[in-house]
């Protein structure tokens, strides 16, 4: 059926096409995964080179950052702006509202990724038998 459906599309003049044959015709295409190369009729025969897209810069922070912390239960954690700033490593206390403690150790290395805006991930203490990941950025 794919190739039919590709032969079919190369047979046809574009310009006898309704809206809704090319709609119809597309869709068959993308729900088949086949990729589609739509030129226009006429005009140049020159190929179009895609533009690659760029990797996103990650944004340094510009004030405190949070903490996403994984099947949490009432644990909060917060790096402050000034802690960033310094880039020393740190020892953080996510017991928040939780009737348990934990901690997270942070290196000088990785505050200073996080104040960059990268994503870092680390594991908390066990300190009941269980752990949280605990992802900034």
């Amino acid at each position: 059926m794919k190739k039919a459906a590709i032969k079919d599309m190369e047979t046809q003049n574009c310009r006898n096409w309704t809206r809704r044959d090319f709609t119809l015709k597309s869709a068959l295409l993308i729900l088949s995964s086949v990729p589609i190369t739509i030129a226009a009729c006429g005009g140049s025969s020159s190929p179009s080179t895609p533009t690659p897209t760029p990797t996103p810069t990650p944004t340094p922070s510009t004030g405190n950052v949070e903490g996403v912390i994984g099947t949490n239960h009432g644990h909060m954690v917060t790096i402050a702006s000034a802690e960033l700033t310094a880039g020393n490593a740190l020892s953080l206390d996510i017991t928040g509202t939780s009737d348990h403690p934990h901690t997270v150790e942070i290196t000088a290395a990785e505050v200073g990724q996080i104040a960059q805006g990268m994503r870092v991930q680390t594991t908390s203490s066990s300190d009941t038998g269980h752990t949280h990941t605990v992802t900034f950025n």
